[in-house]
């Protein structure tokens, strides 16, 4: 029962946010006919819904896991590493101006495969193999479909300024401390530097 509330609310809350990817045409047919703020708010409670049931199934999928494989002990500090990249990239995808979004067109996207990788690299259990590496698939498959909307759609070349790259760097490290720190063992009960 957990395993099937886990990967239902997995497949709803990715589904939803892959409909740009499988039927662009559709959504702006939708957006079109709903209005952008219906259509919003139709995304926002599926999604929210999938992130639910995604919870409440992880919580308890969690309590009898299923090993695959033990990552050694150095994968931690690796994935660490790889987590705050990911943070940058979060946080690039945010502020206007910076050169990370101007180079990566997409950097929550990219943030969102490498926090994938990095915790499939530090954690071997069936669960976390199958979040994990959904979210990898469902992060490479956008990031194409999204680099291909942009070669069909005319580029705008962007202003960056290097204030605006310096924030992003440092909000993003200041994020991956906090979360690395205190969050992440607060939120998960796993913390990956105690």
């Amino acid at each position: 029962m957990a395993m099937m509330i886990f990967l239902a609310g997995l497949l709803l809350f990715l589904g939803v946010h892959s409909v740009r990817i499988v039927a662009d045409d559709w959504r702006d047919t939708q957006r079109r006919k709903l209005g952008v703020n219906t259509w919003r708010g139709i995304y926002s409670v599926l999604s929210l819904i999938g992130l639910v049931l995604l919870v409440w199934g992880w919580g308890m999928v969690r309590e009898a896991p299923t090993w695959v494989w033990i990552p050694p002990l150095g994968m931690r500090h690796a994935a660490s590493l790889l987590n705050l990249l990911a943070f940058i990239l979060l946080v690039a995808a945010y502020v206007p101006g910076n050169a990370i979004r101007a180079r990566v067109h997409h950097p929550m996207v990219a943030g969102v495969k490498l926090w994938a990788i990095a915790h499939l690299m530090a954690n071997g259990n069936l669960a976390h193999i199958i979040l994990f590496g959904s979210f990898l698939a469902w992060a490479v498959v956008d990031f194409i479909a999204a680099r291909k909307r942009d070669r069909q759609t005319a580029s705008v070349p962007v202003t960056t300024s290097a204030q605006a790259t310096v924030i992003t760097v440092v909000v993003g490290v200041v994020s991956w401390v906090v979360f690395a720190f205190w969050l992440h063992g607060w939120l998960f009960g796993v913390k990956p530097f105690g």
